[in-house]
């Protein structure tokens, strides 16, 4: 165990009631954060001859809604024989008792993971079959039955955007820190062009679709888990298309994480258009998906995550405090993406 680690765990209480919750799993446990999930910390824990991941809430005061871990351990329970691959849920804690906040256990799966959607290590082949697994996983997810598999009641009725734009928006002025204009200009357009929503089109939603929540199996790179769903509903399929276009569109690096200039040919990554003819005929749709709202609403929605992020660092609570202050920079980024994404379709 590291000490410097931000939220230390209580392991020795945590051991505890992991010999009496999970006795298959043998301590002692040592634990390591992971770099993955800024907004819910995540650790790995090894024992014995195990390991596990652990998924907690943050520490300190949150906002309403926000860290959802219930509704992640909720929707991996329920899709543990469907063909959207996660992890095995273990145990949920609700209560405060063992660590000072909820948290869950999930299985831990040895997976290749990549945080550079250009991913460089890989050939073209193996480029492209990654990028055909997670359009095919995708689509898979947008088709599941939620009656079989005990989700009816895992979102609201109505309209998904309009509820979506009026949570982010409150999360937003929650976490506002400065007035940032070109978030106040993409707010005042949403707010003005919801699109109507028929009840046929909705369906499980991930909410954070992108490579970086995926993992991969390391010889022949199929799409192995499904991670980060703590922003997944019954919703619109269009805010998860809007999602992956939204990373592809951001600079590379490390904080973009995008594919911005790059010429997605010559490494074997689909352009938007080719990305969405596939999943339209992986779903038998007979027309590509309209984004004109759902992009615009997907940089809004990771600007208001962002500021989020950054106000919990401000206030002491964020999980990799230099981090976060770093991401907060990029809300008007997003906002301005945005906004520039409107333009392009009209």
């Amino acid at each position: 165990m590291n000490d410097n680690l931000p939220h230390l765990l209580n392991i020795s209480k945590l051991t505890d009631t992991l010999a009496l919750k999970l006795p298959s799993f043998q301590g002692p446990w040592e634990y390591t954060k992971t770099s993955f999930g800024q907004s819910n910390p995540t650790f790995i824990l090894t024992g014995k001859k195990n390991k596990l991941v652990l998924r907690k809430k943050p520490s300190g005061t949150l906002l309403k809604s926000a860290h959802m871990i219930e509704r992640e351990f909720k929707v991996m329970s329920a899709l543990k024989l469907s063909n959207v691959p996660v992890p095995k849920m273990h145990y949920l804690c609700e209560d405060n008792d063992d660590i000072g906040t909820p948290y869950f256990i999930m299985e831990y799966i040895d997976g290749q993971s990549f945080l550079d959607p250009r991913a460089l290590t890989l050939k073209n082949s193996e480029r492209k079959k990654i990028y055909q697994e997670t359009t095919k996983i995708l689509a898979n997810l947008h088709q599941i039955c939620l009656e079989k598999v005990g989700l009816l009641d895992f979102g609201k009725s109505g309209n998904y955007f309009a509820r979506q734009f009026s949570r982010w928006s409150v999360q937003y002025e929650n976490s506002k820190t400065e007035l940032i204009e070109p978030m106040e200009n993409l707010i005042s357009w949403l707010g003005d062009n919801i699109p109507s929503e028929k009840e046929s089109n909705s369906c499980l939603v991930h909410g954070d679709w992108r490579i970086d929540n995926l993992l991969f199996d390391k010889k022949n790179f199929n799409l192995i888990a499904v991670l980060d769903w703590e922003l997944s509903t019954i919703g619109d399929p269009r805010a998860d298309l809007a999602s992956q276009i939204m990373q592809w569109s951001m600079p590379i690096g490390e904080e973009g994480r995008g594919l911005y200039g790059i010429k997605r040919k010559e490494l074997a990554i689909p352009e938007d258009k080719e990305f969405l003819e596939l999943y339209s005929k992986l779903r038998n749709l007979n027309d590509i998906p309209d984004l004109e709202f759902a992009l615009p609403f997907c940089y809004f929605r990771m600007a208001a995550i962002l500021q989020g992020v950054k106000k919990r660092a401000l206030d002491g609570n964020a999980s990799n405090p230099e981090k976060a202050i770093k991401m907060g920079k990029y809300v008007k980024h997003y906002a301005k993406k945005g906004l520039e994404s409107i333009i392009k379709f009209k």
